[in-house]
């Protein structure tokens, strides 16, 4: 895609896809979900040389934010030089019903043995219609319950890309065996809100590997048509 580049860093042992998106010249861009595994996520950030503006959360499952705290303090940290007025990286989304998920955090790192996690507070909740800034690329939020009540997704529509979260996989959809899953919400959330955005769209997945719109409606067994 012209201009926006994609790290993918595979963290947790649930194999999380974290997905750092920056502008090719100026290397401005931002962190999608990064759910662990902190010091990895820093040394692609570094290693590419990419300035991190904001750090975006899809929903508030352990294996998607429980490392945004500690990144962000891990960010700013190298972005202030001795003496420096303190940089401010902003944490943004998932939608406001997942605050239970991300207060609860660091319980369910302790539940699942994954050292580190820890709860966070956005510096802004998303609702649907609101626009988030990767470089100067617009991408508009979609709230897109089911998998957890507050799940948001991101759609840049000029670059056909869309950054799915755990709503829709390759040949799979989210789980909604929690509690509060509701698969009709999900499948519904499919249905009325990404499929309609277009067959060429490139669909960035929680897990596992991309796939496109049209390659979901026409062969996913979940949710067809």
């Amino acid at each position: 895609m012209s201009g926006l580049k994609v790290a993918i860093v595979p963290v947790t042992p649930f194999q999380q896809n974290c997905t750092i998106l920056y502008e090719e010249k100026s290397r401005r861009g931002a962190v999608v979900d990064p759910g662990g595994e902190v010091e990895r996520i820093a040394g692609v950030i570094a290693e590419r040389g990419i300035v991190v503006e904001r750090i975006l959360l899809t929903h508030g499952h352990i294996d998607h934010a429980a490392g945004a705290a500690p990144l962000k303090a891990t960010l700013e940290q190298a972005l202030r030089p001795l003496g420096a007025p303190p940089v401010s990286i902003p944490i943004e989304g998932p939608n406001e019903a997942d605050r239970f998920l991300l207060d609860g955090l660091e319980e369910q790192g302790r539940i699942f043995g994954l050292a580190g996690a820890r709860a966070v507070v956005p510096d802004r909740f998303l609702v649907e219609g609101d626009v988030v800034l990767i470089s100067d690329y617009a991408f508009t939020v979609l709230h897109c319950p089911g998998h957890t009540p507050g799940h948001v997704v991101f759609f840049c529509a000029p670059l056909k890309l869309l950054i799915g979260g755990d709503v829709l996989f390759a040949g799979s959809i989210g789980r909604t065996d929690f509690p509060y899953g509701d698969h009709e919400a999900l499948t519904r959330s499919i249905r009325d809100k990404l499929y309609p955005l277009g067959d060429e769209v490139t669909v960035l997945c929680g897990h596992g590997p991309s796939t496109t719109i049209g390659r979901e409606r026409r062969t996913n067994p979940f949710v067809r048509g």
